[in-house]
């Protein structure tokens, strides 16, 4: 049975990011699996417009961090300043403090810049001066990556990527949403007046009802075996890690959820394996990520329970 605050989401963000059903499905499959999003695609696709909807419709704290050349590390975390009223040093936080961060275009930003959101997006915490801060709940984090051929980009590390539990791209929208788009206002100004559709509580029950899907014992077998799959022969650099497959079990079951059923399907792992899947592994012949067909080759090798 559906649930009616996935169906009123999804339509609410319909009505703002025109003809992208299927990502707005899979961001919020990442979101109800407790994960974090990498988007990577050219400007001007939506990128920035799809992390202000999404914090917008579900009423979250939302901050916006630009990644650049020049960011450093206490820009993201916060610093301590010295106060002589007091005589002592007070925290002042950063901007990952809040429930959804836009981190834009964070390959801009150099590897010791990005490795300040390693521990936020793990633990879920921070540590400043030997004091560790809990970060509110829930917490999602939205990264945009451009294409790395363009000028000024820093790769992110595999420890770096492996945070994401799925990453996507937007692509240019198809002729009648682009004509709509062109027709239509501004979407960043409809934003303004939009009401969130759920609270923040009902977003963290919604997680805890995708935690509680049903997983059968076959459709563990078949995740292992794609597991399997990538780490044997020598198509892939190395396959995909335990902590992969934990994360493409908890995608499938937030699928499953939007989909409106209480148990996750072969197929609920097959339609996010990609996502799940794509940014994890590299082929041995260039080093290069796998494609949709790489990855579709590897899943129809693997025979269904």
């Amino acid at each position: 049975m559906a649930n009616s605050n996935i169906e009123r989401l999804m339509a609410a963000a319909g009505e703002i990011i025109l003809g992208k059903e299927h990502e707005l499905r899979i961001a919020l499959s990442c979101l109800l699996a407790r994960g974090h999003l990498l988007i990577e695609d050219v400007p001007g696709t939506g990128k920035t417009t799809l992390s202000h909807t999404l914090a917008q419709l579900l009423g979250l704290q939302y901050q916006r961090i630009q990644f650049t050349s020049d960011l450093l590390p206490a820009d993201i975390v916060g610093v301590s300043v010295f106060e002589r009223e007091s005589v002592a040093f007070r925290f002042l936080p950063g901007p990952v403090f809040t429930q959804l961060i836009l981190a834009d275009e964070i390959n801009r930003g150099t590897p010791k810049t990005q490795s300040a959101l390693l521990e936020a997006m793990e633990e879920h915490q921070v540590t400043v001066d030997g004091h560790t801060l809990p970060l509110p709940e829930p917490f999602f984090v939205i990264a945009t990556q451009n294409p790395s051929y363009q000028i000024g980009t820093f790769p992110l590390p595999e420890s770096q990527l492996d945070r994401f539990l799925m990453r996507i791209r937007l692509g240019y929208p198809d002729r009648a949403a682009e004509r709509e788009l062109l027709q239509g206002g501004d979407r960043r100004e409809m934003l303004i007046g939009v009401e969130p559709v759920i609270s923040p509580m009902d977003l963290l029950d919604l997680q805890d009802e995708a935690r509680a899907v049903i997983v059968a014992e076959h459709l563990v077998d078949y995740v292992q075996a794609l597991l399997a799959a990538t780490r044997q022969g020598a198509e892939f650099v190395a396959g995909l890690s335990p902590r992969a497959g934990m994360g493409l079990l908890a995608a499938a079951r937030a699928w499953a959820l939007i989909e409106g059923r209480d148990h996750a399907l072969p197929e609920d792992v097959q339609r996010i394996f990609p996502y799940v899947a794509g940014h994890r592994l590299h082929r041995a012949s260039d080093g290069r990520m796998p494609d949709t067909n790489d990855l579709a080759r590897l899943l129809q090798g693997i025979a269904l329970p």
